[in-house]
């Protein structure tokens, strides 16, 4: 086969590629509105979307599963991208925005207002990309030596999140008459969301999508190494500071909703490269529609296994992520 042969049937794979996660995405939405202790069909769950009614039936599908759903898959694709762009910003496929440390920055702001000004919800998300953005720092700082080696990353967010998750838990014992509302949403879970979370979380989603899209092509050369990046004319520390920055807009922005959800950014980007290839300009869609699969589909298996006891989707991912990252971290280190 000629080289413009495969490059066509290259392309074409991708596509399909990206078809069917947005296939698994819609699969995904349509069964955890569907999924619960009133089962809903497909079909019924299409035609209340569509006409909505008085019934119970809608109000579930309108009040309580749906603006889960959109929230489940918002958190899934904003974590994804987050670890993507991180995995190439840092030159580490370990790099996941909860492993190094950044959900760690923007959990422990979030702790903060959430605890000591619970009126003002609306300022999680800002506090906590504030928070991300300084834990991205304090590990840049931490890693610098000579240089970025994917290792010493590992090592500077294993002890920056530690060093927050202190700083946490310092805050609960504080203030124990708060505890359970926090630790629920440290362990990451969906089970109080609502239109609020929705609207909150939607303009950062797209904000985060755009910029991750138009941040393709620099994170292609950024894969290609520092040398090579900035012979193509790259200033490489301005981007890496600039996407750094968009990763951690989409980890807080994921946090403010749904807690500190571990292992998405790690798991996801993975297995899109392995099915996609290593080009971002078709990473960044295929890492978005596979995420916003993954955490749906785990909330759905979150509330449905141990029915009528509802288990937080954090949960859920940890059981999948931890032995991921194990793998991993056998085969790179």
């Amino acid at each position: 086969m000629s080289s413009g042969n495969q490059a066509i049937s290259r392309l074409a794979w991708r596509w399909a590629m990206l078809v069917l996660f947005a296939l698994l995405a819609g699969a995904g939405l349509l069964l955890s509105v569907g999924q619960g202790a009133a089962s809903i069909s497909a079909a019924g769950v299409v035609r209340l979307l569509l006409q909505p009614e008085h019934s119970a039936a809608s109000q579930i599908v309108w009040n309580l599963r749906l603006p889960r759903a959109l929230t489940g898959a918002m958190v899934g694709a904003n974590l994804a991208l987050s670890g993507a762009i991180l995995q190439a910003v840092m030159r580490n496929p370990l790099a996941d925005p909860h492993i190094i440390g950044i959900s760690a920055g923007a959990g422990l702001t979030g702790v903060l207002v959430l605890v000591l000004f619970p009126a003002l919800t609306y300022l999680i998300a800002p506090a906590a990309f504030l928070g991300a953005m300084a834990a991205a720092v304090m590990i840049y700082v931490l890693a610098w030596k000579n240089g970025i080696k994917p290792v010493r990353i590992i090592l500077a967010g294993v002890a920056v999140s530690a060093f927050l998750g202190a700083g946490i838990s310092g805050i609960l014992i504080f203030h124990s008459d708060r505890v359970h509302g926090a630790l629920m949403w440290m362990v990451g879970g969906l089970a109080a969301v609502s239109w609020q979370e929705v609207t909150l979380l939607a303009p950062y989603a797209a904000v985060g999508l755009i910029l991750s899209l138009l941040g393709a092509p620099y994170l292609n050369m950024l894969h290609l190494g520092d040398d090579m990046a900035r012979g193509l004319g790259v200033s490489v520390e301005q981007v890496r500071i600039l996407l750094t920055a968009v990763a951690a807009l989409l980890a807080a922005s994921a946090v403010s909703a749904a807690g500190l959800l571990g292992f998405v950014g790690l798991i996801v980007p993975h297995t899109a490269r392995l099915l996609i290839g290593h080009d971002y300009r078709f990473l960044i869609p295929a890492s978005a529609l596979l995420g916003a699969a993954i955490v749906t589909l785990s909330d759905t298996v979150a509330r449905l296994l141990f029915a009528p006891v509802e288990l937080p989707v954090g949960l859920i991912m940890a059981f999948l992520g931890a032995p991921f990252f194990l793998f991993l971290l056998r085969r790179e280190v």
